[in-house]
């Protein structure tokens, strides 16, 4: 009998096909995560334009805010296409592909998730603190923290895997 490190080692014993639906499963998992803040961030931006304050915003900030709706609209429809890429081409045998797709399309929508993020938390912290001298210093931390979190562990446990 095998013992656990040398299955883990081995891999699963799967299809092609089967591994493409058990990762399709887990991509369709994260992506209801990732779309579910995305969404929630790009309504919220979309009422801010109808504020009273808005109008009285400095011209640089109204133009992070258009920047910051446009990256949240880009990322929306990334982590929305996998979705409507699995629909359009279910039953056409070729979800190997699908889910190579949906992956990159989810990968670039949380690169735009994140930019949106960044920009959002520049405008907000812009207008709520007189002190624009700290902010950039704040939201560069925040990015990093982002970066280390999204990027930095995965990449670090994939090439630690990978070393085994």
């Amino acid at each position: 009998m095998e013992s656990p490190a040398d299955e883990q080692r081995k891999g699963r014993n799967e299809s092609e096909d089967e591994r493409a639906d058990r990762m399709w499963g887990d991509l369709i998992q994260e992506v209801r995560v990732a779309q579910t803040g995305v969404q929630i961030l790009f309504g919220f931006l979309l009422t801010v334009v109808f504020m009273p304050k808005f109008g009285q915003l400095e011209q640089t900030n109204q133009t992070i805010y258009i920047v910051t709706v446009l990256l949240g609209a880009a990322a929306t429809g990334a982590l929305i296409g996998p979705v409507s890429l699995h629909r359009m081409v279910s039953g056409r045998r070729v979800k190997p592909q699908a889910v190579r797709w949906a992956s990159r399309l989810t990968f670039v929508g949380l690169v735009l998730l994140l930019a949106t993020m960044t920009a959002a938390l520049l405008l907000i912290l812009r207008v709520a603190t007189d002190d624009d001298g700290y902010v950039p210093w704040l939201v560069t931390a925040v990015v990093a923290w982002y970066l280390v979190c999204w990027f930095g562990v995965p990449m670090l446990t994939r090439r630690r895997h990978r070393a085994q």
